[in-house]
């Protein structure tokens, strides 16, 4: 049964044989007096200190209680550092290497700086409430959503594991940083026309692709010419090239999942004349990990040295300039290394071009779980929620349906008054009712 002990004071046996307890010089009023004194599920006696006695038997008492509903947590175990919980819970993620260097980033610069050398039990709610409100401020709510992930699922990891009762980050008071969806703004034709045109004929299929069929820069990057179903007049999106570290892969489309995209005769044509005019170069990458399994492919594009297309070399040498001759970005200026520096942002990257196939397929009445299926999203709400504004207008419709029925409404009200006037006088006798004759 919990108890308290008194630390000031020891127990000394009088002449006549009874026990007194008696001022312990050699611990009166040092440290806190009171022992609050319980057994664990293991049989074991432990112990807390506390300054008053009441306190110590009430947190006794309490963990007792815990204990016999099976809610004991050792108390010492919360002194773990969170810094020995990131391998493990980095360890039990069955993630893509790319999501795994991005935790590792996230971890590293963000959260092991701030709660990396903090015992678990000491991390509150409110200090992630500010750490969240700061990382917004300073890197953007992507940034902080991200270092949230992983400070949320080490603790999450340390609650499984009964360090801590419950996860500090998962309080109301902690606002998660919420997905914002900016309105995208789709190029207009005359603007991807001049993108287009000012692409080198060798990659002039690139932002043709991506303007007609919306996919990804890392999947056109990895179109291998079998990935063309000319006959059926698709395309199957079954690799990307992806970026790990200074090397590269092949792997899965993001998200994990292959799809199959309508191709336009258009679009089939010029890929054919591409692949006569340009050939293929076959790649050899490993498959998703740099130890994975090697794969060739034969690939639309590569760089002249025969080594597959890298976004940001692409983006500096090709894109960008094509951007400066559509008149979209101006012109590139040096910085004070001599470096040209081209002013653009996330708006002005290829994947521009995603927004522009969903605005005219959405216009032309595709709607938005094949849109979804097409552009590879993991759901059709993210689909909805970014592109909801580009639907074509309801008003339209609704007056279209209202006219409609008020014009059988009218109809319907001319043929009757046609038919009264027919009747003529005794209609009108009749309408007046009995009696009023």
């Amino acid at each position: 049964m919990a108890f308290a002990k008194d630390q000031w004071t020891k127990a000394v046996k009088q002449a006549d044989g009874t026990v007194k307890r008696e001022r312990d010089e050699k611990r009166w009023g040092r440290g806190k007096r009171w022992l609050g004194v319980w057994i664990d599920p293991h049989g074991k006696e432990r112990s807390k200190a506390f300054e008053t006695k009441v306190r110590a038997v009430q947190y006794a008492t309490g963990m007792e209680t815990d204990r016999d509903r099976g809610d004991y947590l050792d108390p010492n175990a919360g002194k773990a550092r969170l810094d020995e919980l990131w391998p493990r819970w980095i360890g039990s993620r069955t993630v893509d290497p790319a999501s795994e260097i991005q935790y590792e980033s996230k971890w590293r610069l963000h959260v092991q700086p701030m709660f990396g050398r903090r015992m678990v039990k000491s991390i509150v709610p409110s200090e992630i409430a500010v750490w969240l409100t700061d990382l917004i401020s300073a890197h953007g709510p992507s940034t902080a959503r991200g270092a949230f992930l992983v400070l949320n699922g080490c603790l999450e990891l340390a609650v499984a594991d009964e360090l801590i009762k419950r996860n500090p980050g998962q309080s109301r008071i902690v606002k998660k940083p919420a997905r914002r969806f900016s309105k995208v703004v789709a190029w207009s034709d005359e603007t991807v026309d001049r993108i287009i045109e000012a692409h080198p004929e060798e990659f002039r299929l690139i932002p043709i692709i991506g303007s007609a069929a919306g996919l990804r820069q890392a999947e056109i990057f990895g179109l291998s010419v079998d990935d063309f179903d000319f006959e059926e007049q698709v395309i199957r999106v079954r690799r990307q090239v992806k970026r790990l570290g200074r090397e590269f892969v092949f792997a899965l489309p993001k998200n994990d999942k292959e799809r199959i995209v309508p191709m336009s005769a258009y679009l089939g044509k010029v890929v054919e004349e591409h692949i006569e005019r340009f050939g293929t170069t076959t790649i050899s990458l490993p498959w998703e990990r740099l130890d994975g399994e090697i794969q060739d492919h034969a690939l639309l594009f590569t760089w002249s040295d025969g080594k597959q297309l890298r976004a940001r070399l692409y983006d500096l040498v090709v894109w960008k300039p094509a951007l400066v001759a559509a008149g979209v970005i101006p012109p590139p200026v040096k910085d004070n290394r001599g470096r040209l520096r081209f002013k653009s942002d996330r708006t002005t990257g290829l994947h521009a071009l995603r927004h522009y196939f969903a605005s005219i397929t959405l216009a032309d009445g595709v709607n938005i779980k094949e849109l979804s299926e097409y552009l590879g999203h993991h759901d059709p709400g993210f689909t909805l929620q970014m592109y909801t504004h580009m639907l074509p207008s309801s008003y339209d419709r609704a007056r279209h349906a209202i006219d409609r029925r008020l014009e059988r409404l009218a109809l319907r009200l001319t043929e009757q008054s046609r038919s009264r006037a027919d009747l003529g006088a005794p209609y009108e006798e009749l309408e007046a009712g009995p009696g009023l004759i």
